[in-house]
């Protein structure tokens, strides 16, 4: 359900930057006392704070206090003297104002701000109508896998809540297997508390269990209001029984419902004021690093690793100022055994263009961008170099102050913060980063399951690595007969119950 915002902008024009500061007073008088989020830019009109208020008037007028530069900290005193122009867009909710901020925050990068500066998003609620017995569980990431998402949601512990009633009061499973068998059921209390209809022994058939689904969708949705009237009925029936702690947990889950459920918009990249224009970033790009066009194919590398515990990197294209998520890639780094960034970003960009080459399936990009400051962008452009491809355009983004590194220039080139280009590097960047660290606690999930196999005795790394090939993962295993299991070369039919024996047991 979308509802209209409404939004105030002192300046609209944001080309022409205020010769002289605002006037707050009248802007304070004009502003309403509901929620919302502002805005408060400096001189030159760069956004250099977002913040979010229950009250705008309340919360933005205590800015500008007499008192409040003589109390606040040094950093706050510091924003309120930069600030020259603010403006505020009205939201129905607290909870619409978080998720605004949020993306607000992502698109302007204000120095002032902490929070919400990283890659991470808020929560989705996932379920694919598909599988056999569809479950509900939670993601950051919305994908084009034909699955329905719900969210995002501003309030992590609200949601988890509310999915623990949802799945209580429908009956859905929670289990984890794809299609649950009596094997799970055997192993599960849910429906023993009756929280669960137990499809995976029959007591449902998939037609009854779908109609359970589509219920608790629509109370998702915010479509059925039903449970919340439930809830609030034994919650006044507890409370006229001086059941006053049940009460109290009640009133408490009513809350976490009415939060969850409750409509707002959801802001896209098309809802929110934004200022990324992709043509218009590429073609500041051309400009700033005097490129002979606008990059239309740009890649960008990133190194992922926590000790030596599997150091992967990630590539990720963007074409025409956009992702191109479909040619994204993963690696395993292969050629060292420790940190070492440099040797690790030789060798994905070694691998990833001589592929190229090898393929002619996959166009050059027209710029290469490495995560890092000079070492990694030598060390890359010196594989380009071996691959006889020089004439590629390379840069390094080196984080801690935007600075990108060039070859053959000794000092690093800083763009404004307000930069279409520099929005455009960081966007990519970012994306690059995220999915390498995406791919690094991928394998070191794998890892923590395979290890299980690990304590069972006389499982050595053969018997290990037969059974994975096998079945591909610990998961498989454990959902596995013995019979199947001892099918395996090396695998007795005493190990094939060993092993499994061991993995219920964990």
């Amino acid at each position: 359900m979308q509802i209209a915002r409404k939004q105030v902008t002192i300046h609209p024009d944001p080309m022409s930057s205020p010769k002289t500061r605002a006037d707050f007073s009248k802007i304070l008088r004009d502003m309403p006392h509901k929620p919302g989020v502002y805005v408060m830019r400096d001189r030159l009109d760069h956004v250099i704070y977002v913040g979010k208020a229950r009250d705008l008037r309340r919360r933005v007028g205590s800015y500008f206090m007499p008192s409040r530069k003589f109390s606040a900290d040094l950093k706050t005193r510091a924003l309120i003297d930069s600030v020259w122009n603010l403006e505020y867009h009205i939201v129905r909710s607290d909870a619409e104002a978080v998720l605004f901020e949020g993306r607000l925050i992502k698109e302007f990068r204000p120095k002032y701000n902490v929070s919400f500066r990283d890659d991470k998003r808020f929560l989705l609620v996932r379920i694919h109508l598909a599988d056999p017995f569809p479950r509900f569980s939670l993601t950051r990431l919305k994908k084009d896998d034909g699955a329905r998402y719900f969210g995002p949601f501003a309030h992590a512990g609200a949601l988890r809540a509310t999915l623990e009633a949802v799945k209580r009061k429908f009956g859905l499973r929670s289990c984890r297997p794809a299609e649950p068998s009596e094997k799970d059921y055997k192993h599960c209390l849910d429906h023993v508390i009756k929280n669960c209809s137990a499809p995976c022994i029959g007591r449902i058939d998939r037609s009854g269990y779908l109609a359970r689904v589509e219920e608790a969708c629509a109370f998702l949705d915010g479509q059925s209001r039903e449970f919340l009237g439930q809830i609030e009925t034994e919650m006044k029936a507890a409370a006229e029984r001086m059941e006053f702690e049940k009460a109290v947990q009640l009133r408490n889950l009513l809350e976490d419902l009415k939060t969850t459920t409750r409509p707002m918009v959801r802001f896209t990249r098309k809802s929110l004021p934004t200022t990324i224009d992709p043509t218009a970033d590429l073609a500041a790009l051309r400009d700033a690093l005097q490129l002979p066009k606008p990059p239309e194919i740009m890649e960008c590398f990133d190194i992922s690793n926590i000790s030596s515990t599997h150091i992967v990197a990630s590539m990720v294209r963007f074409r025409n100022g956009v992702p191109d998520r479909s040619n994204y890639r993963t690696y395993r780094i292969k050629g060292t055994d420790h940190q070492d960034d440099f040797a690790s970003m030789a060798e994905v960009v070694r691998r990833r263009y001589g592929r190229v080459l090898r393929e002619q399936e996959t166009l050059l990009p027209d710029l290469v961008i490495v995560d890092g400051g000079r070492g990694q962008l030598s060390s890359a452009r010196k594989e380009l170099e071996r691959l006889k491809l020089s004439h590629l355009p390379i840069i390094g983004l080196a984080k801690e102050f935007e600075e990108i590194h060039r070859p053959g220039r000794p000092l690093p080139m800083r763009l404004p913060e307000d930069s279409g280009a520099l929005r455009l590097l960081q966007r990519i960047r970012d994306e690059a980063h995220r999915t390498a660290n995406g791919f690094h606690s991928l394998l070191l999930k794998k890892r923590v399951r395979e290890s299980l196999l690990d304590s069972i005795p006389g499982m050595g790394s053969a018997r290990k690595r037969a059974l994975l090939e096998r079945f591909g993962s610990v998961e498989r295993i454990k959902n596995s007969a013995a019979t199947d299991l001892a099918e395996v070369p090396g695998i007795s039919q005493t190990l094939a119950e060993k092993i499994l024996s061991s993995l219920q047991s964990n």
